[in-house]
């Protein structure tokens, strides 16, 4: 009895020993220890390997892990198309063969800007400000690559025949930018020796049933010297980033062509042309100050041009049209001239005279004529703006009554109503400036004229006149065939064409009626900066249609 009192006295100690020791094990594992490793243990850990507690990986774990696997290849995939989309939409915007310059951005400026020359200067301006960041409609491919519309002018190889007339951009802040939508030469201005306003606004005039303008801008400019000092800026940056400095020596070095491009355009077979003219208080009847006017401008602009344009046609300048008369257009066209062969560079800027289309009489055609042979121009550009007005209702067109009463405004009408009239006038100034003039000693001028100017079928009769004026003549007799009195002038004439050229089979048409360049304006005015890429691409399905005609 007593060893069994004993035997349950020591298993009831027991009991509560072991019931005592749950309580105590989690109060001593709640208790923070240091934890000793061994040096393997550490070694694991330092190489991320393990340690002494190892974990075992759940099916959760793993769920988890290919949930975070799958949303970083979800955003891998987004963030990789939102880049090859953003570079796609760049290639596509930035290519002037996008549809989006014509149906997109044209309208929305004309929706925004009712006022045309609003939506002309904001269009210019986004241009210039995407150029700066590189961001500007440019020709891409290189279409021009393969030479088939190259063409020789003034001594260049031009990557084609197509250039933008004088107006887009007035006072060059945008010749670079224009170069890259394709055109082989760009026309900056109308420039004046001062700056002057121009007309009262508005003087801008939309008439879209037939894609055409008025427009009586009055030469507004901010001067020669404004122009001459960005086109300087212009050309330090090209010398700097070609490697040659910012210096006069950079400048001195590009100008004489130094870079191997043209002074001007600063791009390979493409040149740039700048229109000067007259400021509008000089005096018409004082010719020698009308003179001094455009001579002012080619001292100033005349070494960043690889081009020169006298502009005596524009209809908005009361007066201007009259310097169109020979004597004066010799006066003015002869001081030019002289002026373009003092610029301080190797090579000289061309001259041209940008005549009138109202000009068109036969006296008036031949005297112009005999002014660009007489003073030693290099070339004329046939067409303006006309003060004359189409048909009320042009074929194939219905004009709003609001149209209607804008034909009424004052101002120069340009559009493709034009192009019949441009192809007729260059046509006519291609065959006389390539007859060449004929010069007779001032004392048989009368006998030339009564000679030529009373009719007769007699061949007899024509015959004596002739042998008669050839006698007066003495030994040596001026013959009308020989051009010897032209010395190193006799060369053939260039003729830029412009007005109411819209597409490629007109560009081809204009140009195979005698024109060495085709511009367009008004063209640009409704189609965007895609303009000049589609007329080109316009040009080469023509040729190739008119090439396959003839085969079997």
């Amino acid at each position: 009895m007593i060893e069994n009192s004993q035997s349950l006295a020591h298993l009831r100690h027991t009991l509560l020993q072991n019931q005592k020791l749950p309580k105590f094990s989690t109060r001593l594992l709640s208790t923070p220890t240091p934890l000793r490793l061994g040096r393997e243990d550490v070694f694991l850990r330092v190489l991320g390997r393990g340690g002494p507690q190892r974990r075992s990986f759940s099916s959760s774990d793993v769920a988890a892990g290919t949930t975070n696997l799958v949303t970083r290849l979800r955003f891998f995939f987004y963030g990789t198309s939102l880049v090859l989309f953003t570079y796609l939409g760049y290639i596509y915007i930035t290519d002037t063969r996008a549809a989006i310059h014509t149906y997109l951005i044209i309208p929305a400026l004309r929706f925004l800007y009712p006022d045309p020359e609003d939506a002309h200067e904001v269009g210019n301006a986004a241009l210039k400000a995407l150029y700066t960041w590189g961001l500007h409609p440019r020709e891409r491919g290189q279409p021009d690559v393969t030479g088939d519309l190259q063409t020789e002018v003034f001594g260049y190889t031009l990557a084609n025949p197509i250039g933008t007339s004088a107006g887009i951009d007035k006072n060059a802040e945008i010749p670079s930018p224009l170069l890259a939508l394709g055109p082989a030469i760009v026309e900056v201005g109308g420039v004046t020796p001062h700056p002057q306003e121009g007309n009262a606004r508005p003087r801008v005039f939309r008439l879209p049933s037939q894609n055409a303008l008025i427009n009586r801008y009055g030469l507004n400019s901010e001067g020669a010297e404004f122009v001459a000092m960005r086109l300087r800026q212009r050309l330090r940056e090209f010398a700097y980033n070609e490697g040659f400095g910012l210096d006069e020596d950079a400048e001195k070095i590009v100008l004489d062509g130094g870079a191997n491009v043209p002074p001007g355009s600063l791009t390979p077979g493409k040149l740039l042309a700048v229109q000067v003219a007259k400021n509008k208080f000089t005096p018409d009847a004082d010719i020698r100050a009308v003179t001094q006017d455009y001579v002012t401008c080619v001292d100033i602009v005349g070494k960043y041009a690889d081009i020169l344009v006298v502009n005596v046609s524009s209809p908005n300048t009361p007066g201007l049209r009259s310097l169109q008369r020979v004597e004066p257009l010799t006066a003015i066209l002869t001081g030019v001239v002289q002026a373009a062969k003092q610029v301080d560079r190797k090579s000289k800027p061309a001259v041209m005279v940008k005549v009138s289309p109202d000009e068109d009489t036969d006296e008036q055609v031949s005297g112009i004529c005999e002014a660009v042979w007489e003073a030693g121009v290099d070339g004329v550009i046939v067409g303006n703006t006309t003060k004359r007005r189409p048909e009320p209702v042009p074929r194939g067109h219905t004009l709003p009554a609001k149209e209607l009463n804008m034909l009424s405004e004052v101002g120069g009408y340009s559009g493709p109503q034009l192009f019949d009239r441009t192809v007729a006038l260059v046509k006519r100034y291609r065959r006389l400036l390539d007859e060449r003039p004929q010069r007779f000693p001032p004392e048989l001028e009368n006998t030339k004229a009564a000679a030529t100017s009373t009719p007769s079928t007699d061949d007899g009769m024509e015959q004596a006149t002739a042998q008669k004026i050839e006698a007066s003549q003495g030994p040596n007799p001026v013959r009308p065939s020989p051009n010897n009195h032209l010395g190193n002038n006799d060369r053939p004439k260039t003729i830029f064409a412009t007005g109411g050229i819209t597409n490629g089979k007109q560009a081809l048409e204009v140009l195979n009626s005698g024109a060495d360049i085709a511009q367009v304006y008004t063209a640009m005015v409704y189609s965007g900066a895609s303009t000049i890429s589609r007329i080109k691409a316009e040009m080469r399905d023509e040729i190739k249609k008119q090439s396959t005609k003839g085969k079997p």
